[in-house]
C-alpha cells in the first residue's frame, strides 16, 4: 500500500507503449504504478516516477518486483506461465492469472478454446514437421498461414505459404506451430472487455483496427458502418 496515496500499488511488468499509456491513466486516479523495466530509456521507464530496472525473463527479479507490489499485471504476455504460477503461489496477486493469460501466450491453446467455445474460426492443426503441414494442405487447399503458436507478435512468427516446399524454410524443430486455413479478411473488429475480482464486467465499443505489414498502425473507434446487431455479437464473443 501506497502510505501517501492509501491506494494499492500496481506493478506492470514491462515498459512498453501500453505501460506508458497505464501510466498516463493512472495519473489522474492519484495511483501508483510502478514499472519493471528492462532499461531506464524504455518507453514507459522515461515517464513514470517509479521505475525498478529488472527483466520479465528472470523469475528473481520478478519476484523482488512483486513483493513491493499489491498486484501484479503486464505490459504484454511474454512473461513464462510457469513464472506466473509461481508468483501466484507464492501469495502475490497476479492479474491476469496464468490460465487467462495462457491464451495471448499459445496459439494452439487459444484455438483450442475458441473451438471448445464454439467460435467459428478457420480449420487448423498444430503441427511439427513439414509433412503435417503437407497434409493440412493437402486437405483444406493452398494458400496456408503457418504461425509459430508461442512468441510471435506484431507479425513476427507468420507466413503465408503457397506450397509445400516453403514450410522446409521455416519450421524450427524445436518451437510448437499451428497452420491455419488461409480466409478472406474484409476487416478486423476488436472489443476491450475489463473484469473485476468481484465479478464487475466493462465492454468498450468495437473498434477497428488497421493492420499494415501484421502490424496494427491505426485503431478507429467506433468501428464504422457496423450495425448494432454485429456490434452486440463481437462484444458477446469477447
Amino acid at each position: 500500500m501506497d502510505a501517501r496515496t492509501g491506494l494499492p500499488v500496481v506493478g506492470m511488468v514491462g515498459a512498453g507503449q501500453l505501460a506508458r499509456m497505464t501510466h498516463q491513466a493512472a495519473i489522474p486516479l492519484g495511483q501508483t504504478l510502478r514499472i519493471l523495466a528492462e532499461s531506464a530509456r524504455d518507453g514507459a521507464a522515461l515517464v513514470a516516477a517509479d521505475v525498478v530496472i529488472g527483466t520479465h525473463t528472470s523469475y528473481e527479479d520478478l519476484l523482488a518486483f512483486a513483493a513491493g507490489c499489491d498486484v501484479v499485471t503486464f505490459d504484454h504476455e511474454h512473461v513464462p506461465t510457469d513464472f506466473i504460477r509461481s508468483l501466484a503461489s507464492a501469495g502475490h496477486a497476479v492479474y491476469p492469472g496464468a490460465d487467462a493469460l495462457v491464451h495471448a501466450q499459445d496459439k494452439a491453446v487459444l484455438r483450442e478454446a475458441l473451438a471448445k467455445a464454439g467460435i467459428p474460426g478457420p480449420a487448423w492443426s498444430g503441427v511439427s514437421a513439414v509433412e503435417d503441414v503437407v497434409a493440412f494442405g493437402a486437405e483444406h487447399g493452398w494458400p496456408v498461414v503457418l504461425k509459430v503458436a508461442r512468441g510471435g507478435y506484431d507479425g513476427r512468427g507468420v507466413w503465408f505459404l503457397s506450397e509445400s516446399a516453403a514450410a522446409s524454410h521455416v519450421l524450427d524443430p524445436d518451437r510448437p506451430y499451428i497452420v491455419e486455413q488461409r480466409v478472406p479478411i474484409l476487416r478486423e473488429l476488436a472489443v476491450l472487455v475489463a473484469r473485476s475480482p468481484y465479478g464487475q464486467v466493462s465492454v468498450w465499443p468495437v473498434v477497428q483496427t488497421v493492420q499494415r505489414d501484421g502490424i496494427c498502425v491505426e485503431v478507429i473507434a467506433p468501428a464504422p458502418h457496423l450495425s448494432e446487431e454485429l456490434a452486440g455479437v463481437a462484444a458477446n464473443l469477447a
